[in-house]
């Protein structure tokens, strides 16, 4: 089937009393059991039936399913955020003595979770260019236990080269993890370009109107964890298998023993949204890329960096490996921080607000918020400026769009 009509197409794992053609939201904590056989076996994994509503839910279940057939994955966990996926991916793979070789160009929260919170368990941070495969390749080392990086960079929007990294990644036994959010599934295929794990927030295109928060952690089982310096992945890879070791510690250990799985009524509202994802995304990239070209011509703004412009310095490999439509963000640059705050408040149709992908389209200053609490020096080294306003593009029409940015620059 075409991704259009396998989206609408996910069977329920088992048929709805009252035929929902919706499924429905499974608001309990708890399931009943035929006998004490059919219990235990729930809890050891013997059958797929729900034990407890923080280890699985019907709703839930059927998100990772209906994500699971549309990726061709071995595997989805749906979380409560895409921060607890990260979480969930980075805690799988690392232990104490090891390294995460990861971009310097991560989003804020990401960067501080590998510096501070994997750091404090013995985790070693590395962090360096992702645009330069050589640096990359120079940090790895046996004690490396994942490359991991944003497919486009959130907001300086720089653009790796996918499969270079997971060759330099998989010619030292390295799984390669990215975050993969800027640009959903239904346009990247992350399998094909050798990513093993992908993250995604799903909070951004899948829920698509900021109805609630949510995190994707997919499997391709593509990775011989048997060969991982983590003994815990290979313990695992002798009981499950050299594919599945990954996909069972998260299911098994840290879905339990963490506590984020996502709720059944987030997982019901992003299930909605899956249905027009691939529409929504294409109206709202549409209007990025005609706005972007028409911010040019405005003398007030200095720069607008899109992937999808044709001078931009990315714009080769970012068509070869997300198409004409590289998501649907894009930054301005103006002629100072006063200038972004100006601007930001006067703005009347965009939102002053933080998310991506939202039906509305949203302006935030990353360097006095997301980026707020890093000092000018790491700003200045994770090329953060503060002349820079991000704007995510929703459904409005274009040319409203462009009317409110043309007021706003005006002194």
């Amino acid at each position: 089937m075409e991704y259009e009509t396998k989206i609408l197409t996910t069977k329920y794992q088992k048929p709805d009393a009252y035929g929902a053609l919706s499924m429905p939201v499974y608001y309990t904590a708890a399931f009943e059991f035929p006998s004490a056989k059919a219990m235990s076996d729930a809890f050891c994994g013997r059958s797929m039936a729900p034990s407890y509503a923080r280890i699985a839910n019907p709703t839930t279940t059927y998100l990772e399913e209906r994500v699971r057939q549309l990726t061709g994955a071995v595997s989805v966990t749906a979380l409560n955020t895409g921060m607890a996926a990260i979480h969930y991916a980075l805690t799988a793979v690392s232990a104490s003595g090891l390294n995460v070789v990861a971009s310097k160009h991560l989003f804020g929260n990401s960067v501080s979770l590998i510096r501070d919170t994997l750091s404090a368990f013995g985790v070693e941070p590395r962090f360096v260019d992702f645009t330069d495969i050589s640096e990359v390749e120079a940090q790895i080392d046996s004690k490396t236990c994942a490359l991991f990086f944003e497919i486009i960079t959130n907001p300086q929007l720089f653009v790796a080269d996918i499969r270079a990294l997971a060759d330099v990644a998989h010619r030292h036994g390295v799984p390669l993890i990215a975050d993969t959010t800027i640009v959903p599934f239904s346009v990247f295929r992350a399998k094909d370009f050798g990513i093993d794990i992908e993250v995604v927030s799903s909070t951004k295109y899948i829920s698509g109107g900021g109805t609630g928060l949510g995190g994707l952690l997919v499997d391709y089982g593509t990775f011989d964890w048997s060969q991982h310096p983590s003994q815990l992945l290979q313990a695992r890879s002798r009981r499950v298998g050299k594919r599945l070791a990954f996909t069972a510690r998260v299911k098994t250990e840290l879905v339990t023993n963490l506590g984020a799985l996502m709720t059944p009524q987030a997982a019901y509202m992003e299930t909605l949204g899956l249905d027009t994802l691939d529409i929504r995304f294409r109206r709202q990239a549409e209007t990025a890329l005609w706005l972007a070209r028409q911010c040019r011509q405005l003398e007030e703004i200095k720069r607008v960096n899109y992937t999808g412009l044709e001078d931009n310095p990315y714009y080769e490999l970012s068509k070869q490996q997300f198409g004409p439509l590289p998501g649907a963000v894009f930054t301005i640059d103006l002629a100072s921080k006063e200038a972004c705050f100006n601007f930001i408040d006067k703005l009347q149709v965009i939102r002053r607000a933080t998310n991506l992908f939202d039906r509305k389209s949203l302006a935030i200053h990353p360097a006095s918020t997301i980026f707020g609490l890093f000092t000018d020096e790491q700003r200045q080294a994770m090329s953060v400026p503060d002349t820079t306003v991000r704007l995510s593009i929703g459904l409005e029409a274009g040319e409203d769009l462009l009317q409110d940015i043309r007021q706003a620059v005006q002194m």
